[in-house]
């Protein structure tokens, strides 16, 4: 039987930065594994290392402009099919109750927290994304988003009205406390 390949994304909801989306295999058992949100910061950053050493792995990353282009959805789906395309398998199983129009995928409402790969996978996206984020922290260090990562919490929404909109903002993104999509 083939082995599964867990598939789990981080970014979907923020209105800053990448969609990350990772699919792996674990060559072995990991001990601590669960879904990257019920974790701390340090956790999800030791398991990662622990991860890419006893996993087949796949990371794709999908950019705000890209984001903006193409939607939310067709990047998730142009990610899954590129994970599936990789990956030395044909089990797949993705977090969540929508394939996104990819053929030959199994979802599974909270996988992460269930499925030790998909829970891997969670951790690998979570971690690449905040990694990401804390980089864009010190090129656009006035958006402070080594703290919210670029979600819309109340911190980033004063800094978007104090500064305006940076190059890695989702431009498509609805922000109800402005009330305006970024184009507007």
């Amino acid at each position: 039987m083939d082995r599964l390949c867990g598939i789990d994304e981080a970014g979907r909801g923020p209105i800053a930065g990448s969609l990350v989306i990772a699919g792996l295999i674990l060559k072995e058992d990991i001990e601590g594994l669960d879904d990257s949100k019920k974790l701390t910061e340090k956790k999800r950053a030791s398991l990662f290392e622990i991860i890419i050493k006893k996993s087949i792995y796949h990371i794709v990353s999908f950019s705000a402009e890209q984001v903006d282009t193409l939607s939310i959805s067709k990047c998730l789906q142009k990610g899954l099919q590129e994970i599936m395309a990789t990956m030395p398998t044909q089990n797949f199983l993705f977090d969540g109750n929508s394939r996104f129009g990819v053929e030959n995928l199994h979802t599974m409402v909270q996988a992460d927290a269930k499925i030790p790969e998909v829970s891997a996978a969670s951790i690998l996206a979570k971690v690449t994304r905040d990694r990401e984020m804390i980089a864009f922290s010190k090129v656009y260090p006035e958006y402070s988003f080594e703290k919210h990562k670029g979600y819309g919490t109340a911190l980033h929404v004063s800094k978007i009205k104090e500064h305006g909109y940076c190059d890695i903002h989702r431009k498509t993104f609805k922000l109800k406390a402005l009330e305006k999509t970024l184009f507007d």
